[in-house]
């Protein structure tokens, strides 16, 4: 005889953890309108910085005799949003994306909550992928959120105009909202790796912190390698190698090749990582 399986009337498993519940309850989390904040005060900050200074760079060639991306920070609004991507990107982006996909599921072991979610009844792979897709879509925010926040308060301190570049020549002012838009999209995607980390720690321990220290750690080890030159050709392979490739989307001809390949590594390991973490949360003990 073939099982029967009893389901309650109107019971849907796609309908249960609705994305618009699960948002608003990471949203309403106070790290969340705390990780907003610091975000959106950075830019102020290094105007405040450029105020005190003097100016980037501390001389009309930064010093060293090479103009860079930071001594052209206050040529106009679009100059200004490129710096605070470039101070940020390597570090303080890293982080959102590991808070938001490290936190979503320890967090609810850690408050003993999960097995409630379970139970209510939610599919693991439906609480997997709600938690995920949400967390994606707040790491995606916080990165709108840095340059559209410079962008803005750069224009009205310095105004609006091309986008200045290093090595010379300019930018057309109509094409530097679309080529920053380019760089976000590219940082998004080289940051998947982090978030691919964070989310399958999360799926692994009840520490929050330990999946985001983790995430984080673990990333910062893919910088340290990269900056081994003694590994030469095999960098390629490493996710931090590709992570300033979107200084090519900055040039008078736009240039894909260093970002595709970005691209492709930092997708190839997400994916593994998300397909490791639906994996082991599907045979995985709940009891908390």
């Amino acid at each position: 005889m073939s099982a029967v399986t009893e389901v309650a009337p109107g019971y849907r498993a796609s309908r249960t953890l609705p994305l618009r519940v699960e948002a608003l309850r990471q949203w309403r989390r106070r790290r969340t309108l705390v990780m907003g904040g610091v975000l959106a005060a950075l830019p102020f900050v290094l105007m405040t910085a450029f105020a005190v200074g003097g100016g980037p760079g501390g001389g009309p060639n930064g010093g060293n005799g090479r103009i860079t991306l930071i001594d052209t920070a206050t040529a106009s609004g679009a100059n200004f949003a490129a710096t605070c991507l470039f101070v940020s990107a390597g570090f303080l982006l890293v982080v959102p994306v590991a808070l938001f996909c490290g936190d979503t599921v320890a967090s609810e072991a850690s408050w003993s909550s999960l097995r409630y979610l379970l139970a209510s009844p939610v599919p693991r792979a439906r609480l997997l992928w709600s938690k995920l897709v949400v967390a994606l879509g707040f790491s995606l925010a916080a990165m709108v959120l840095l340059p559209a926040v410079a962008l803005a308060a750069g224009t009205a301190a310095y105004g609006w105009g091309p986008l200045k570049l290093p090595a010379g020549g300019s930018l057309a002012a109509a094409d530097t909202v679309p080529r920053l838009a380019l760089v976000v999209a590219f940082v998004f995607v080289s940051q998947l790796v982090t978030a691919g980390l964070a989310f399958w720690l999360s799926t692994r321990t009840d520490a929050p912190l330990g999946a985001v220290g983790g995430a984080v750690g673990l990333t910062i080890v893919g910088n340290v390698l990269d900056a081994v030159t003694a590994l030469g050709s095999w960098r390629e392979f490493l996710p931090a190698h590709w992570q300033f490739a979107w200084a090519d989307a900055l040039q008078p001809h736009l240039e894909w090749g260093g970002m595709v390949k970005g691209a492709a590594v930092s997708v190839s390991y997400a994916l593994v990582l998300f397909a490791l973490a639906f994996r082991g949360f599907a045979r995985k003990d709940i009891v908390s």
